[in-house]
Parts: structure tokens; sequence; C-alpha cells
């Protein structure tokens, strides 16, 4: 799956918010303990954030390494983990996407920290882990660029 889109996000809506994606399956390639085969998600590829607040006058720029991809038809899910950011904090942190087939009008894009991931602990709100291809659904519309999936279905399990 490729591709790079500004995106309309409802709750900053004069935000200029770009998502670009390089991602490719790569499955078994990622053993870890307990699983010495990786799994049939793992992928390859770079996911770089974009995202400028004029109100605010600033912005965020981040760029992350995808360990995790599947696709269902014009869509996928993949996530990827922080190499590089403007925010320290960031590095290292997981975090999920979606992605609907199509360009302005008819692509979509989600992102894990915008509307979903939310855990309460003790009464408050806190930000949990993000597990590998967690995502939410494609919320946010494509105004301008596009993206593209290919399916490809997984593929068999390794012999022992």
């Amino acid at each position: 799956m490729s591709g790079r889109a500004r995106v309309f996000y409802r709750y900053s809506p004069h935000d200029d918010i770009r998502f670009s994606v390089d991602a490719k399956a790569a499955p078994f390639s990622r053993p870890i303990n307990g699983l010495p085969h990786g799994m049939p998600t793992d992928a390859r590829g770079t996911v770089t954030i974009s995202h400028w607040s004029p109100g605010k006058k600033q912005g965020r720029r981040a760029e992350a390494s995808v360990d995790c991809l599947v696709t269902g038809g014009d869509s996928a899910t993949l996530s990827a983990v922080v190499t590089k950011s403007e925010d320290p904090e960031e590095i290292g942190e997981r975090m999920g996407f979606s992605v609907k087939n199509g360009g302005p009008g008819k692509g979509r894009f989600g992102f894990s920290w915008a509307v979903s991931n939310v855990d309460v602990v003790d009464g408050h709100a806190t930000s949990p882990h993000v597990g590998t291809c967690m995502a939410p659904a494609p919320f946010a519309s494509v105004i301008k660029g596009g993206f593209k999936v290919t399916h490809a279905e997984l593929p068999p399990l390794p012999a022992e």
C-alpha cells in the first residue's frame, strides 16, 4: 500500500494534516520470543506524518517504521514505530493507521491518536499501548492526493 495525501480532520478543520505511506508485506520476517517465525502480517516501510496548525502557528513532523500490514479488499490497516520526531517523547511509540483506496472524495485515512485508543485509569484518560496492526476505521477523508491498496491474501503458516 502506498500514497500520500492531505486529509480533513473534523476536529481541526483548518489544520494541514498530511500522511505519506510506503508499506510492503514481509510475512514471517520479524521473529520474536514465542513467535520464532514472526507473523503473517509482518511488513516493512515508512509512514511520514506532517501536521501544521495555522491557528496555533505550530506544527509537527514525524517518521515511523512500518512493522505490520494487513489488507482487506480496498482497505488496509498498518502500524509503525516512530523513529524520528520533533517531539522526542514520541520516539519508540507505535502508532496505528487505516487506509481506504482512493483520492479526493473517495480515499479515507485513520490514525490511532485522534478518535480512539484511550484507557481510563483511576478515572483519568490515558493513552495505552498500540499493538501491531491496531487502528480505528479510516475516518478522515482525503482532500488532496490519495492512496493505493493492493490486496494480498495472508500467506500459509510456515512448516515447523
